[in-house]
């Protein structure tokens, strides 16, 4: 049989800030080509051939540098580390400056830091593609990784149910952003006081719409996780919070996924966390490594959807995959 080849996704913005930046299509069109770049004969196809993707990092992290690193590297280009304390940046040069200095000998940036309008400011100014590898608001690239994961496991995202269960944070942020613009329904369980912002909920229900997806806020974990095919958690005390700990820690009892949680969902249910996991916290072992887990798939899935947006994003359109 023929080999069946596909052109390069376009999209809509030349930069990732937030999943509300794509339509429902482009989304999907970027998981599609991620599960095309997972497959070993598309491992290392020198799409960005001679490209260069300068990474800023003003937070620590494992799997968001080494998978930009990595995907750069398997796509024939080179990614280069930008600690803020060893650039201008860290003596107060403006994101602004910054970008356009940057737009001069780059191909792309990702950044990798606390606020969103830190990179609001940097794709302002710059000519290059801009991508959001975390901030205080959002977490994009993740939330690629684990809708590809879903359609992996399950075939399709829109219809199924979609449970969270923890602190209102980016990453709750970015789920409700993208399984509302995908289809999907979400239940967000959290402690009273701990609910998304009002901003966040307003722009889910408008994308939520035009889906037919639904959207549950609840502070009853169980309403939440009841027929769920996918549960999510992440930890109760995000980087930058380190100091409310403890009193998180007495908030969020009653919100630990654990087995009688989960006894509560679809019987197929899979659960699915971002990492790093602080064990027997938001989650226990017995969850974390057990047969519905898939928290390590979803790992290394950061891999090949950010391969997919990268090839999206600079690479030379007509090259078809």
């Amino acid at each position: 049989m023929a080999t069946v080849y596909q052109t390069i996704p376009q999209l809509s913005q030349p930069h990732l800030l937030t999943l509300a930046d794509y339509s429902a299509q482009e989304i999907l069109d970027l998981l599609d080509l991620a599960i095309k770049m997972k497959k070993p004969e598309n491992k290392h196809r020198p799409l960005l051939q001679g490209k260069i993707l300068g990474m800023i990092f003003e937070k620590s992290s494992t799997r968001t540098r080494i998978s930009f690193e990595a995907g750069m590297l398997q796509l024939g280009g080179h990614a280069m580390y930008l600690n803020t304390q060893d650039t201008q940046l860290g003596r107060g040069e403006t994101y602004g400056d910054t970008a356009r200095i940057l737009s001069g000998y780059l191909d792309g940036v990702m950044i990798r830091t606390f606020k969103q309008e830190a990179v609001v400011e940097l794709a302002t100014n710059s000519t290059v593609p801009v991508i959001n590898g975390l901030t205080d608001d959002y977490h994009p690239c993740q939330v690629l990784a684990d809708f590809m994961t879903i359609l992996e496991v399950f075939g399709t995202l829109k219809g199924k149910k979609f449970a969270y269960i923890g602190d209102a944070n980016n990453m709750s942020n970015s789920l409700m952003i993208g399984a509302a613009k995908v289809g999907m329904d979400l239940s967000i369980a959290t402690p009273a006081g701990y609910a998304p912002n009002q901003w966040v909920i307003d722009a889910a229900e408008g994308f939520a719409k035009e889906s037919g997806a639904t959207l549950t806020i609840t502070t009853d974990p169980k309403e939440a996780v009841n027929d769920a095919h996918i549960i999510y958690t992440d930890v109760w005390a995000s980087m930058g919070q380190e100091e409310e700990a403890a009193e998180r820690l007495a908030h969020f009892e009653g919100f630990q996924v654990n087995e009688a949680l989960t006894a509560l969902a679809d019987p197929n249910y899979i659960f699915m966390h971002c990492l790093p996991a602080h064990r027997e916290e938001e989650v226990t072992t017995a969850v974390l490594e057990g047969p519905h887990s898939v928290v390590f798939q979803e790992a290394e899935n950061r891999l090949h959807a950010q391969k997919a947006l990268l090839v999206a994003l600079m690479a030379d359109p007509s090259i078809e995959i």
